[in-house]
């Protein structure tokens, strides 16, 4: 079954612009034109969800690409999978001290912040790159 770029874009979530970019960077093709519409086979969708699982995770349009294959079957990098998992595990720590940080100052029992051991461990963390450092290391607790 064929689909016009706006059926594409109205199944996918995509903008015609989105389309378009995505076309210039190889991710998809058209296989024909209807009058000035762009035509894409109904396989397109299931690229395009690839497309947006890549991007969810963080993966740049250029790791994508070659992730797509040639032949309409994905050809997934399981090495790049496996790095990528690893770089969300160093995020997720990361944040996760953050987001204990912040729940700690908010209700924080020391009259002053700066009166606190523990909000001054975590200033202490900010101050050196703790939290910019995506290590386990990073948490101030």
């Amino acid at each position: 079954m064929l689909l016009d770029i706006g059926e594409v874009a109205r199944k996918s979530g995509l903008s015609p612009a989105t389309l378009r970019f995505y076309e210039e960077k190889g991710l998809i093709a058209p296989v024909g034109r209807r009058g000035l519409r762009r035509l894409y086979e109904s396989a397109v969708l299931e690229r395009l969800a690839l497309v947006a699982l890549g991007r969810a995770a963080g993966f740049t349009l250029a790791e994508i690409a070659p992730m797509l294959g040639t032949d309409g079957a994905p050809a997934l990098n399981r090495q790049m999978l496996a790095e990528k998992a690893d770089a969300l595990d160093r995020t997720i720590t990361r944040l996760t001290a953050m987001r204990d940080g912040l729940r700690h100052a908010a209700a924080c029992p020391a009259p002053r912040h700066m009166e606190c051991p523990t909000f001054r461990r975590i200033l202490d963390a900010a101050a050196h790159g703790g939290f910019g450092k995506a290590t386990a290391e990073a948490s101030p607790f």
